[in-house]
């Protein structure tokens, strides 16, 4: 008897404590999977949340399709191990099921799942066979969107091999397939696919100038489907910082600095705010190139040095990595420091090497290569040029220990009297600080007040003598003030004033009035000149990213400048000192 009251009590036990399967609506199945898939664009967490959710099915398909796209999300996250065990479980669930259309259905995108995930792994060849096991599967069912999939999937293949042409053909000719059926496809659907498709031939385009470096009509398109990209995938993250990343190549490529240095540093704030390592390490990467490229070598090192420390820490050794080593190799060669070209040089081959060997398990390695044999041949030449001269250097490190001891007293001497300067800018800045929440606090109780008693406050004239003169005889309605204003506080919400072209003349044509109107409007809501309003609108963007942003600190004068529109550092400069009181310099040192 009391064997048979235990085996009931845990059989109670286990029912209560095991997990419960539910059934789920062909409606619930299909708006999770749309959920996982939308994932894939960067918040790949959210997205295997989503698996999980769908894995308390009790249906094998819904287990199927959860598992094989929760294997894909595992090795976006690098998660090679979970990725594998998940593909496994999708395969077990995915053959209890009986013979139907949505089986086969369910195979071919099971089929897209792992040529995906061997895309990543740079396993070419396996990807290829998924794909074209998947596509057969798909025209079987007529399954138009996955069909969609896997011809950008298989022209990406054709990329990584150098097959540039075909791979732009088949990407344009399914971007006209896709437009045929669009009807087929929900709204976030359809703007999702286009905006792989165009990330896609921009991709294409920019490998193949970097092939055929002559053809720079090349980057052109290249240029023109990036920012297709960008404007479809609003709603994309990784699709739109990966093209808006890649038109940073564009403008490097194109010697358009301002624009490559501007973008690049965008994706770097991002990047370092979201805590997001792939494309902060991409980010420093391609600002070092591009410094590098401006002949800006100290600058370019700073942030090379940053991709080294990165890579070390991730312990990854890949494209970025040895191409950094490249690069200040190069530097130090330029720089003359022998010692450090020849240890940058041995850092390349070896990382180069490494690097290849692991893709020459692939067949199709030798396209894939982009004719980087020459820059091997050049890091043996400067290893050659520095092996004896690197010996002498070293004799001469006793001779610089000589000359520190001897600066060091002054160094002490300096140190001292800046932690004085220090301490005493430390109080200024706080001060600024303070008034400035004040005058923020006293602002939103004026305006609270005057808009509870309907009344527009208003602010003295600064403008010169010419226009207050000009501006006394003029007279606008009401509501076309309002609605001028309004347009005003549009493109301040939209960053406009950190574009150079913030002037009078551009801002009237964009808000579809004349510089003699918009003058007096600006003069009589916000008390100063269109130039006075312009610039401080850029000093306390400036003013707000360096307070809440450490990053943005570091920049040079000149970088910050040029990031909200300035054409110098020197006017830049001016405008700031006198909002603040004090150079950027040291507001940004000593926050």
């Amino acid at each position: 008897m009391r064997l048979i009251i235990s085996f009931l009590f845990l059989l109670i036990l286990n029912t209560t404590v095991a997990q419960p399967k539910k059934e789920l609506t062909e409606q619930e199945y299909l708006e999770l999977q749309d959920k996982i898939r939308f994932s894939m664009n960067g918040n790949f967490d959210e997205g295997l949340k989503y698996a999980a959710e769908l894995q308390k099915s009790n249906n094998n398909e819904h287990l199927a399709f959860a598992y094989g796209s929760g294997s894909y999300l595992y090795q976006l996250k690098n998660n090679r191990a979970k990725c594998d065990e998940w593909y496994k479980k999708a395969l077990e669930y995915y053959n209890r099921i009986p013979e139907s259309v949505q089986k086969i259905n369910l195979r071919a995108y099971l089929y897209n799942y792992r040529g995906l995930t061997e895309w990543k792994r740079k396993n070419f060849s396996n990807a290829l066979s998924n794909y074209q096991e998947g596509i057969k599967l798909s025209t079987k069912t007529l399954d138009v969107i996955q069909i969609v999939k896997f011809k950008s999937n298989i022209a990406l293949v054709n990329e990584e091999v150098g097959n540039y042409e075909l791979a732009i053909r088949n990407l344009r000719q399914n971007s006209i397939f896709l437009d045929k059926n669009e009807s087929l496809y929900e709204k976030d659907q359809f703007q999702n696919s286009k905006s792989n498709i165009y990330t896609n031939l921009g991709n294409v385009y920019e490998g193949y100038f970097m092939k055929a470096r002559g053809k720079l009509f090349l980057l052109d398109s290249a240029e023109y489907f990036y920012k297709r990209a960008i404007n479809y995938s609003q709603n994309y993250l990784d699709n739109k910082i990966t093209s808006t990343l890649s038109l940073g190549n564009i403008y490097l490529y194109k010697k358009d600095f301002k624009n490559a240095e501007r973008t690049y540093f965008d994706i770097s704030m991002y990047a370092k705010q979201n805590n997001d390592d792939y494309y902060y390490r991409i980010a420093n990467y391609n600002l070092g190139d591009l410094y590098h490229s401006l002949k800006n070598y100290d600058k370019a090192l700073v942030f090379l040095k940053k991709v080294d420390s990165m890579s070390v820490k991730e312990k990854k050794t890949d494209r970025i990595s040895f191409q950094s080593n490249y690069l200040q190799a190069k530097i130090y060669s330029a720089k003359n420091e022998p010692e450090l070209a020849f240890k940058y040089s041995k850092m390349y081959l070896d990382s180069y090497e490494k690097y290849e060997g692991e893709l020459r398990e692939e067949a199709l390695e030798v396209n894939y290569k982009l004719g980087t044999a020459n820059l091997s041949d050049e890091m043996i030449s400067i290893q050659e040029k520095y092996k004896y001269e690197v010996l002498w250097n070293k004799a001469l490190k006793v001779l610089y220990v000589i000359l520190v001891v001897g600066i060091v007293f002054f160094l002490i001497k300096n140190i001292r009297d800046k932690n004085k300067a220090q301490k005493k800018m430390n109080a200024l800045i706080e001060e600024f600080k303070a008034n400035l929440e004040k005058k923020e606090i006293e602002k939103a109780e004026i305006e609270k007040a005057a808009a509870e008693q309907n009344i527009l406050v208003e602010t003295p004239e600064l403008e010169d003598t010419l226009l207050k003169k000009e501006n006394a005889n003029l007279s606008i309605d009401e509501a076309k003030e309002n609605k001028i204003v309004e347009k005003l506080l549009a493109l301040e919400e939209k960053l406009e004033y950190l574009n150079p072209d913030f002037t009078l003349s551009y801002v009237a044509k964009k808000i579809k009035t004349n510089t003699t109107y918009l003058s007096y409007v600006v003069n009589k809501r916000f008390g100063k000149s269109f130039g006075e309003y312009s610039n401080e609108l850029k000093i306390n963007y400036v003013i707000n990213q360096m307070i809440t942003n450490h990053l943005y600190r570091k920049y040079s004068t000149q970088a910050i400048a040029e990031s909200v529109g300035f054409k110098n550092a020197v006017s830049f400069a001016k405008s700031f000192r006198k909002r603040t009181g004090v150079s950027p310099a040291q507001f940004a040192n000593n926050i």
